[in-house]
């Protein structure tokens, strides 16, 4: 989490054919995390040579203020999305003069790869031994080019610490907004969400994007049984419940539940009891064991398995980190760590 009195630097590095949609997430997301006044972000777009940058397929370049000695400015270096090659989603190789410039990036940084900028830092070795993750139609020829990187094709975005890496254009948005949240809490994370109408966490995964059929007109799918469950968190909850309220099948339920939403509904309900429990930890005195049976997880023993293997750390520390200065009117809170 980010003590420091000034803004937390931010360069977001634009490379020829970069899509200018995720070029203006950054800015924007942060932009809109401001505490009393004080913004907690300072951001500055670059390229490798300081000029024009060509976009993808968009007729148009882009005039960049900064050139590449940014980089070793930065607290965070981000890679924004650039533009597949060829009928087989290709990435072309690193440019000149880009393995240069992240030599000159703090050892402390963080590095944020957006999309297909994941083979940008997999080609540069960043990625090895780690999981990491892009775009859907791309996983398979990531595979075969970095075989020493871990691809998961289903997450929004995967969070290893010091890299971080997300899925196609729309999750850009999803991570930057769990960095806002990583480093000050829920709250501002909230608040920012709501100024860029944005919702501030998506449920699943990209596995829900993967083209499929579409369901017919009067199927109503999974929707009912999921907002009975946000609403009983407190109450046992199995599929079968679950199945019931959606007038299905336990089998046909359990399919069409990882279809709209990438995860199993046991790993679904439990996503939302952890949630749950952190908010409570976040805006409320409640005792351990009394967060855990509101949040339906039983034993304040349960709680602390499950946030740990969430967040890495204990009820009492997430509570000691994140319940502090008020953002908005509401508590400041904290931050997942997997899309």
């Amino acid at each position: 989490m980010i003590r420091t009195e000034r803004p937390h630097r931010v360069a977001v590095l634009a490379l020829d054919g970069v899509m200018p949609f995720e070029l203006g997430v950054p800015h924007r997301i942060f932009s809109a995390a401001v505490v009393d006044g004080r913004p907690r972000y300072e951001l500055r777009v670059c390229s490798l040579d300081g000029g024009p940058v060509r976009t993808c397929g968009g007729g148009f370049s882009l005039a960049v203020e900064h050139g590449p000695e940014t980089l070793a400015w930065a607290d965070t270096v981000i890679i924004a999305t650039v533009d597949p090659v060829g009928p087989g989603c290709d990435m072309p190789p690193n440019p000149p003069g880009l393995a240069a410039a992240f030599a000159a990036v703090r050892p402390d940084a963080r590095i944020v790869s957006f999309c297909s900028a994941a083979f940008v830092l997999a080609e540069l070795g960043l990625l090895d031994g780690r999981t990491a993750t892009t775009h859907w139609m791309l996983t398979d020829r990531f595979r075969e080019r970095f075989p020493a990187v871990n691809v998961d094709p289903d997450v929004l975005f995967v969070d290893e610490g010091r890299i971080l890496t997300s899925a196609g254009a729309g999750a850009a948005v999803d991570l930057c907004l769990h960095l806002v949240r990583r480093d000050h809490g829920s709250a501002l994370a909230n608040a920012v969400a709501r100024r860029c109408v944005v919702p501030p966490w998506r449920e699943g995964g990209q596995a829900q994007f993967i083209e499929r059929a579409v369901p017919e007109p009067d199927d109503a799918g999974t929707a009912v049984a999921r907002e009975w469950a946000l609403a009983n968190l407190d109450r046992p909850i199995g599929v079968d419940d679950l199945a019931r309220r959606a007038s299905m099948s336990r089998r046909n339920f359990t399919r069409r539940f990882r279809a709209e939403t990438g995860l199993s509904p046991v790993q679904w309900l439990v996503r939302q009891r952890v949630e749950f429990a952190r908010h409570l930890l976040e805006a409320t005195d409640l005792s351990v064991d009394q967060v855990a049976a509101r949040a339906g997880l039983g034993t304040g023993v349960s709680l602390r398995q499950h946030l740990r293997a969430a967040v890495g750390v204990s009820p009492s520390a997430y509570r000691k980190t994140f319940q502090r200065s008020e953002v908005d009117g509401e508590p400041a809170g904290a931050a997942p760590v997997r899309g």
